[in-house]
């Protein structure tokens, strides 16, 4: 099975996560993770500072592919809009090397890393951490995007495993059908 290299994303306005992995899609390994920190200056500085910090990332780790955690209304419309622009800079960095770009919810992210949709932050770090061996727990962002690329890594092997098996499209197309036809 072939290696890719997904680099997560998690955005924010003053702190934006990122983490790269190395997947095969049963066993991932940690290259990099940390925090792009734009606290400083008015907002359009913080978004350059967004854009600049993602856009080395990407020249410096060479991901394959990107999993970006989709915004959510969270306290109020105004800090949605906040997040969405800091989103709209990572994107816009990713975009200049026309990287595949998966966009996956906060749900489905905790769903994949933890097992349940409404996880709280402390079993995300843990998780992650003993999913790819850390030695540590790493800090709330980092771990993060470390869990939307991980996400990434477990959804699409899955995606390229049914895809590959004929009995296994099938079921899932049953299953598909079946959903629509509950709503």
């Amino acid at each position: 099975m072939s290696i890719t290299r997904i680099m997560g994303i998690d955005p924010g306005s003053r702190a934006t996560g990122y983490g790269i992995i190395d997947s095969d899609g049963r066993r991932s390994t940690h290259i990099a993770s940390g925090t792009v920190r734009a606290a400083q200056g008015t907002f359009p500085q913080r978004l350059k500072t967004i854009f600049d910090g993602v856009r080395e990332l990407v020249e410096t780790f060479a991901p394959h592919e990107i999993a970006i955690e989709e915004v959510f209304v969270h306290k109020s419309a105004s800090s949605a809009l906040k997040l969405g622009q800091a989103r709209g800079a990572a994107l816009a960095a990713t975009s200049t090397h026309a990287l595949p770009v998966h966009e996956y919810t906060p749900t489905k992210i905790k769903r994949a890393i933890t097992g349940q949709g409404h996880a709280d932050k402390v079993q995300v770090q843990h998780m992650v951490r003993v999913l790819i061996g850390l030695p540590f727990a790493p800090g709330s962002d980092q771990a993060d995007a470390l869990a939307v690329a991980l996400c990434h890594a477990h959804t699409f092997t899955a995606a390229k495993a049914t895809a590959s098996n004929p009995a296994l499209a099938a079921l899932a197309t049953r299953r598909s059908t079946r959903t629509r036809r509950r709503r």
